[in-house]
């Protein structure tokens, strides 16, 4: 008996050639797969180069934008370049997922990543089409796309496409793939994911859409440009149709509610935005936040979904916007029209015309309810102007008044309307349009509360989208007379009280022992005044008094003493003119260091972020501020806030303030100031539970005028803002602390009693005591046009010359008023 492999039988002829074929050849075959090998190799690092890792799939989050809320949950900033609200598959209405299914991938709960047939039958009409044609993408396979590929329509793109899928099913249940596409894909109009689309375009939450509605969102993500109802509303009905038919089909609906959604019209919300639309007037608040978050978390910032809820009172932001708006333009209004913005040359043609309109427009932003058009035809009857929108405007009688020296044919050509001429409309009567004009002198308003500091306004200038300068923290300027409450208070500490005698009379002193040059301070009005109380001296913001009053106690001293308040040394000159505002602060640190003197003596810090999730609402930060009376430094004595308090009072009820009392409390407190040449308008003011600092001013420091005065412009804008601030807070009455005592009517320390360590007078060896006259509240009269009842020191006597080498900006002679 033999067996196959004996060596007797002969071999089969096959096997026999074969084996003499790879003799000769071998070297071929093996080095043909070695280069097979390698060629696959390197095939597959090119489609794996630069893919997801597991663990990066395994937690995929869509990117969230960064949102800013005020406390009483409005939204008042979005950031990120991806706007969306994310959304748990459960609470997505069926109709919805089922109409997505029905035309993305009616088998995904049945195949793997990839639907094998698709697949080939689209990469056969791609071959057939030289490689662009047909897709057949799964939902795993679109968000493999959409997160981490481009939307190139090849064979290398659908390659890895397909193994991005396989990963991310490995990772991801179905339930978690479905849940992730719907809140991750792009739907048009800005809009990412189905809950922000359902906004933009019905204006619905994702729970109240209908089935009609849940169809014509289903058929977005093939192409949101082609579907849009906004822009294409035929063919996103062809589609919607299709959908509902193949629900239908599926078994989804049945034909009496597919007949219903097709009977169903097309209600649109035009001009709303992807996600809750953030309320506006906020935008420099939302801005500082934006910023405290990017240097924390980098660009993450924009994608993680963070949730900053701040301290800011959206319903108290609004009155400081609007008191701020009104003021700027009270103050606008009464100078000339200075002409228009800018100017296009206007082509012939129409397109070449929108087109160069649309230009020019990009440069000037719409300001709220001030936006910016093109003149089209001017004459001094009627005027045609073009806005951002395309709509043609025509502003005549009236709305022409306010620029009508702009229209007479003699009109200089940098004030004359013509065509081409970029201008601004307001809408005062409903859509009758008139000429206006952004004003170009700026205000701030920062409110916060001087238990914790907690912000509760900010309007940094006229208009964020115009201007982004945020003047509550960003303008450092000269504080005037504002400035004077706190060496009044270090003065407290050396024995001096609201009785004690200061001589206001002229007097010069050398500032710099190297140099020839003295240093007159005098009062606004030019007239002294003679020997008045302190308390007299604050009223009446007598600057010769504050200069004396430094002197006596020392500038290293008070430069010391007024670090408790906030402000840094190196904030303050160590110069007299210390005692007329000559340092540099921002309102922002004014309202924190008047926050001491509201809450009786406490040092609160200036916070805006109440708390930080993330986008899963884990808390990631909370502040935790230090209160009054509780934890926070205590950096005065409570005598000390009490008197001051009792001075500041006295600035309110009948000093230079005294236009305050319109508001109608008596626990108001504060102190008006004005700037050399009134560049700079203060008023500094409080109510127990809210501190507040009015500004005006250029940016480009000039004078504000001749009614340029912290009394006639910083603190009408602030009473316009505490009116309704404070209204049905009650009124509060400090109590009287250990400590103080009352001698014919005045306040004294207890420690500081006439004969007992009292001052009872600053420089009154040569004192000329006028005849006596009764004290009076300034009159109209009395603040003059110039607002004369505080002290100017900035101009030099009629008749004499100024000193040569002076510099106003080192050593300012502050306008009080």
């Amino acid at each position: 008996m033999t067996t196959p492999d004996d060596p007797l039988l002969p071999r089969p002829p096959r096997f026999a050639r074969l084996r003499a074929f790879w003799q000769r050849r071998r070297g071929w075959i093996l080095g043909f797969a070695l280069l097979f090998g390698a060629l696959l190799l390197g095939a597959s690092w090119w489609l794996l180069r630069e893919l997801p890792s597991l663990n990066e799939l395994d937690n995929l989050q869509p990117k969230v934008p960064l949102r800013v809320f005020s406390e009483d949950g409005v939204l008042i900033g979005e950031f990120g370049k991806e706007r969306r609200s994310l959304v748990k598959l459960a609470d997505m209405p069926a109709d919805l997922k089922q109409a997505v299914l029905a035309i993305e991938d009616a088998r995904f709960y049945e195949h793997g990543a990839v639907d094998v047939l698709g697949v080939l039958r689209a990469g056969a009409a791609n071959l057939g089409s030289g490689g662009r044609g047909q897709g057949a993408s799964t939902i795993t396979m679109q968000l493999a796309r959409d997160l981490f590929l481009t939307k190139d329509k090849t064979i290398t793109r659908k390659l890895r496409e397909i193994i991005v899928a396989y990963k991310i099913e490995a990772v991801r249940s179905k339930d978690e793939i479905l849940e992730l596409y719907m809140n991750q894909i792009y739907l048009g109009q800005r809009a990412y994911g189905f809950a922000s689309a359902a906004r933009v375009y019905f204006g619905k939450e994702l729970r109240d859409i209908s089935l009609a509605e849940a169809a014509m969102l289903a058929g977005l993500p093939k192409a949101p440009a082609a579907y849009n109802p906004v822009v294409n509303p035929k063919r996103a009905r062809i589609r919607q149709a299709y959908i509902l038919k193949r629900m239908r089909e599926l078994g989804y609906i049945n034909a009496a509610r597919e007949a219903e959604a097709l009977a169903e019209p097309l209600k649109l919300a035009l001009g709303t935005s992807a996600t809750p639309t953030a309320s506006p007037r906020a935008e420099y608040v939302a801005e500082m936040v934006r910023q405290q978050m990017f240097a924390q978390y980098g660009d993450a910032t924009y994608a993680k979904g963070l949730v900053v809820t701040t301290t800011l009172n959206y319903a108290t932001q609004l009155l400081a916007w609007q008191a701020v708006r009104d003021s700027l333009f009270d103050y606008d209004r009464r100078r000339d029209y200075r002409g228009p913005e800018g100017y296009v040359a206007l082509p012939a043609g129409r397109s070449e015309r929108e087109d160069a309109i649309e230009e020019a427009l990009e440069r000037h932003p719409d300001a709220d309810e001030l936006p910016a058009a093109v003149v089209l035809k001017a004459s001094s009857r009627e005027v045609q102007a073009m806005s951002r929108d395309g709509e043609i405007h025509t502003i005549s009688g009236n709305g022409l008044r306010f620029a009508a020296r702009s229209l007479r044919s003699d009109a200089s050509t940098a004030l004359r309307l013509r065509p081409g001429s970029i201008i601004r409309l307001a809408f005062p009567n409903e859509k009758k349009p008139e000429i206006s004009q952004l004003p170009d002198v700026q205000g701030a308003i920062i409110a916060l509360s001087p238990q914790d500091g907690a912000i509760k306004a900010l309007v940094g200038g006229f208009d964020f989208k115009v201007n982004n300068f945020n003047r509550v923290t960003q303008a450092v300027r000269q504080p005037g007379s504002t400035f004077k409450p706190f060496v009044y208070s270090a003065a407290l500490e050396k024995g001096v009280g609201p009785a004690t005698l200061v001589n206001d009379a002229p007097f010069s002193i050398k500032l710099d022992p190297e140099r020839d040059e003295v240093w007159e301070p005098k009062n606004d009005d030019l007239v002294s005044s003679g020997p008045v109380t302190l308390r007299v001296g604050l009223k009446k913001s007598k600057n010769q008094v504050a200069v004396r009053v430094l002197q006596h106690i020392g500038v290293p001293f008070a430069r010391d003493y007024i670090t408790r308040f906030g402000f840094e040394k190196k904030q303050m000159p160590p110069y007299l003119p210390l005692a007329l505002g000559a340092g540099n602060t921002t309102p922002l640190q004014l309202a924190e260091g008047y926050a001491v003197f509201a809450n009786g003596g406490y040092k609160v810090a200036p916070y805006l972020i109440r708390e930080v999730r993330d986008g899963n609402g884990k808390l990631l930060m909370q502040a935790k501020a230090p209160q009054a009376e509780q934890d926070a430094p205590q950096v005065l004595t409570p005598r000390n806030a009490y008197v001051m308090h009792s001075l500041l009072k006295s600035v309110a009820q009948n000093g230079t303030a005294y236009q305050s009392n319109e508001l109608g409390r008596t626990d108001i407190g504060g102190k008006t100031g004005t700037t050399n040449q009134a560049r700079d308008a203060w008023f500094a003011g409080y109510q127990r539970s809210l501190v507040a600092i009015s500004w005006m001013g250029f940016d480009q420091p000039r004078s504000l005028g001749n009614s340029g005065a912290g009394a006639q412009l910083a603190l009408p804008q602030w009473m316009r803002f505490m009116r309704p601030a404070l209204k049905d807070v009650p009124a509060y009455e400090m109590p009287e602390p250990a400590g103080v005592v009352r001698i014919g009517g005045e306040l004294y320390f207890d420690t500081a009693q006439p004969g007992q360590g009292f001052v009872s007078g600053i420089d009154m060896q040569n004192a000329v005591w006028p005849k006596p006259e009764a004290e009076e509240t300034p009159t109209e009269d009395e603040m003059g046009e110039s607002g004369a009842a505080e002290a100017e020191s900035s101009e030099t006597p009629p008749g004499e010359a100024e000193p040569s080498g002076s510099n106003d900006d080192l050593f300012p002679q502050k306008r009080d008023r």
